[in-house]
């Protein structure tokens, strides 16, 4: 003899509420990710051999998809020798020292 069990109506919608979020979210994930086996394109080749390692050229990939909300083309990723950023940067942090008079 089988059981069945009654599940309540609001309980009932919950799940399928539930269950129509986590496709949507499937969805969107899969978007997102990149193919099981991705083929680097010519950037990112450029780029390796510039000296950028390909765990730098996946999280340049994951910022680029995430700020857009889709896997986006790179064209060229380039390695800017520049000591701006570090002074942009000195200036950043002298700036949120507040002096007090």
């Amino acid at each position: 003899m089988v059981d069945t069990v009654t599940i309540p109506r609001e309980l009932s919608e919950l799940i399928e509420n539930l269950r129509r979020q986590v496709e949507s979210l499937t969805e969107k994930v899969e978007r997102l990710e990149p193919p099981a086996s991705p083929k680097p394109g010519r950037a990112a080749e450029a780029a390796v051999a510039e000296g950028i390692t390909e765990e730098e050229i996946l999280a340049i990939s994951a910022a680029v998809a995430a700020y857009l909300g889709f896997r986006g083309h790179i064209r060229q990723i380039r390695l800017v020798s520049s000591r701006s950023w570090a002074q942009e940067g000195r200036v950043s942090i002298q700036a949120s020292h507040r002096l007090h008079g």
